[in-house]
This record gives structure tokens, C-alpha cells and sequence, in this order.
């Protein structure tokens, strides 16, 4: 069985309500409540309102339909937040240069749809794994470019210290062997 309930013109923008809905996409009832219970977003007190109602909806649904529903299997199939209107209120913001700028007041819409059905699985992909992982030419012919940004270059300053101390000392040893070699003829 499935029951949905809708808050609408909630104040606050559909932005910051979405970050509350995804904690609770997907959550059982009990849990999802406890999340919106404990959530420090001002959005999380509307939502956990409509949710409220959801679950008042679908014992109200089961008891019309003469079948018995427990409230703790319930969890949420879908819930999403939708933009609501902007006002222009008559209010005005100071702005720079003397200007001034008009005071939005953000709504949204939420829907949250509550079912006692079983979860579905997660999908998983059945590729089969190479033994050895072929790498893609991108892959590759970016292994030997050097990076950019400040962040590579202490990197790339240091990396070029350390070959020309190590090639400095290869340098007087080599000449030593070879004129070692040449006195040696």
C-alpha cells in the first residue's frame, strides 16, 4: 500500500529543503523521522510535519480498504521538493552605489510517498573483472605529462633537485673512470 502527502508554500528555498529530503530518500519511517528530528536545518521541521501526515494517510488508507498496516514497516519510496513562487515583497536592501535591491522571499513544494512494500534491491552490474586491467590510451599518455597548477610546482621544483644532485654525482665519477681508463692505455 502507498500514501503520499504534499506540504506546499513552505517557506525557505527548494535548495535547502532538497539537502533534507536526500538524508531520508529511501530510509524506513522510524529512522527517517529520527533524522529529521535531530537535523539542525530549518527545513527538517516542515518536512518532518509531511511526513507525519504521509503516515497518518496511510493508516487512514488501510483502515478504508479494511486492512491492517503497521506504521513500522513503512519507508519512504519517493520524496522531492519542488520550487514554489517568489514574491517580491515591498521590502528593499540597500545596495552598493546607491542602489537597492528588492527582498525575495523563497516557498517550495514537498511530496513525500510512503509504501510498506518490499525494497527493492540494489542493482548491481555483473561485468566480469579482467584479470589484468587494460588501461586506456588517456590514461596512458597522460602518465607521462607533467601537472600544472600551483600545487605541482613545489612538486616539480623538488622531483628536479633530487635528478640534478643525483646526476652531479654520476657526472665526477664517470669522468674519474674514464680518465682513469685513458692513463691506464
Amino acid at each position: 500500500m502507498e500514501a503520499t502527502a504534499s506540504a506546499k508554500y513552505l517557506r525557505g528555498s527548494a535548495q535547502k529543503a532538497r539537502l533534507v529530503v536526500d538524508l531520508i530518500r529511501g530510509k524506513d519511517v522510524n529512522h527517517a523521522l529520527a533524522i529529521l528530528r535531530y537535523s539542525k536545518k530549518r527545513a527538517a521541521r516542515g518536512i518532518e510535519k509531511c511526513m507525519r501526515s504521509a503516515i497518518a494517510n496511510a493508516n487512514e488508507a488501510a483502515e478504508k480498504a479494511n486492512v491492517s498496516i503497521d506504521p513500522d514497516d513503512l519507508w519512504v519510496r519517493t520524496a522531492f521538493v519542488d520550487r514554489g513562487p517568489t514574491k517580491n515583497l515591498r521590502r528593499v536592501r540597500p545596495a552598493p552605489q546607491g542602489r537597492a535591491y528588492r527582498e525575495q522571499r523563497h516557498f517550495c513544494h514537498i511530496t513525500i510517498s510512503l509504501s510498506n512494500d518490499e525494497k527493492p534491491e540494489p542493482k548491481t552490474r555483473n561485468k566480469p573483472v579482467p584479470s589484468t586491467p587494460a588501461k586506456p590510451a588517456k590514461l596512458a599518455e597522460s602518465k607521462g605529462r607533467k601537472r600544472g597548477g600551483a600545487a605541482a610546482a613545489p612538486r616539480a621544483k623538488r622531483s628536479t633537485a633530487k635528478t640534478e644532485a643525483a646526476e652531479t654525482a654520476e657526472k665526477p665519477a664517470a669522468k674519474k673512470a674514464s680518465k682513469k681508463k685513458k692513463s691506464d692505455e
